[in-house]
């Protein structure tokens, strides 16, 4: 029988870890230019709302991996909106 928190952390681990490459060349390049900052607005708002809802339900697997995510996916807007700047400026 599959244990269904296995199932949980796996899935948690592979949406977490698919963000580093982008994230990685994004602090490595600086180039944001194709990223669409409100695409990564929503969804921070949505990891956002996902961790409230795995600490409500005290959920680790959907805690950590949105911690994590939501931590990622933050470092991509900054650097979009450090871009945005630079070019209206």
């Amino acid at each position: 029988m599959v244990n269904p928190s296995l199932i949980g952390i796996i899935a948690a681990f592979l949406t977490t870890v698919a963000f580093v490459p982008q994230v990685l060349r994004v602090i490595q390049t600086r180039d944001t230019h194709a990223i669409s900052l409100w695409m990564y607005l929503l969804f921070s708002t949505g990891l956002a709302l996902w961790l409230v809802y795995g600490l409500l339900l005290w959920l680790w697997p959907v805690i950590i991996a949105n911690s994590i995510t939501l931590f990622l996916a933050l470092i991509v807007v900054y650097f979009k909106i450090q871009e945005t700047l630079r070019a209206n400026s």
